[in-house]
């Protein structure tokens, strides 16, 4: 085994599905794609807005990345079936999914103490479901290739949950410790990241910067209390690239601290 080096991180020839991409403009799951296909990946970028992909993958694409984008709802089989299949077609195969796309503001304007049964469903459906979905069908394309590494995106808001938004993500958490478990033996990693307060387009129109949650969470964090979707690129990278081989079933919380606040 030759001793590590920073070409660990490099993803030459690995095929990349990210999964929310396309969406609301400064995102993370943009931040993501551009971040593989630096790193050497072939990238798939997918969203529910086909507008949204393109637009993405342009941009990685006048880079001189290796790039498709695919319309893609997570909630429907056959659609994930289809996202998986073009990204064979594509690059002959998949190698990672990153498991993004989610419901937020969405899902955060009511206690879950009034969540009805319909409201509780489409966020079950999307943050659970969804990611559980594209794992199901992506995984025996990354047996295929002797392996692969998953990454379900969690979130600070889990730890504690305190919010209908937190369960989606905790029961995310618990996802990913059993398809590690289940897919291990087919040297498929499932692990995960919990982004803090990341300055999205989305985060700031739901927490701007005179937020009284901004300044809390800034008075309880011990560097920042807030950082931009890059700052979670060296985490993805870790996790997806042989340089994160022998980690599976983890979380990394990406948060200056607001985890470990109390």
């Amino acid at each position: 085994m030759a001793d590590f080096n920073n070409d660990n991180f490099r993803l030459d020839g690995k095929v990349a599905i990210v999964t929310g991409a396309g969406g609301r403009g400064n995102s993370i799951g943009r931040a993501y794609a551009v971040a593989l296909a630096n790193a050497g990946a072939h990238v798939v970028v997918a969203d529910l807005n086909g507008e949204g992909a393109q637009s993405v993958a342009d941009e990685i694409s006048a880079d001189g990345g290796k790039v498709i984008s695919v319309q893609v709802d997570i909630t429907d089989t056959a659609s994930v079936e289809a996202m998986a299949a073009k990204a064979k077609e594509a690059f002959g195969g998949i190698d990672i999914l990153v498991n993004n796309a989610a419901l937020m503001v969405e899902i955060v304007d009511k206690p879950l103490v009034q969540t009805d049964k319909a409201r509780f469903d489409k966020g079950i459906g999307v943050n659970l479901w969804g990611a559980i979905n594209c794992a199901q069908v992506v995984a025996p394309y990354m047996a295929e290739r002797g392996g692969g590494a998953i990454v379900n995106q969690v979130s600070a808001g889990a730890f504690p949950a305190q919010s209908f938004y937190g369960v989606t993500k905790i029961a995310l958490l618990g996802a990913t410790t059993t398809l590690a478990t289940e897919l291990g033996g087919q040297g498929i990693r499932v692990n995960a990241i919990g982004p803090g307060m990341t300055k999205t387009d989305a985060g700031l129109a739901l927490t701007p910067d005179d937020s009284p949650l901004v300044q809390y969470v800034e008075s309880k964090t011990p560097i920042q209390g807030r950082d931009t979707p890059d700052a979670l690129c060296g985490a993805l990278l870790l996790l997806v690239s042989d340089a994160g081989r022998w980690m599976t079933g983890q979380v990394l919380n990406v948060d200056g601290g607001w985890v470990m606040r109390n």
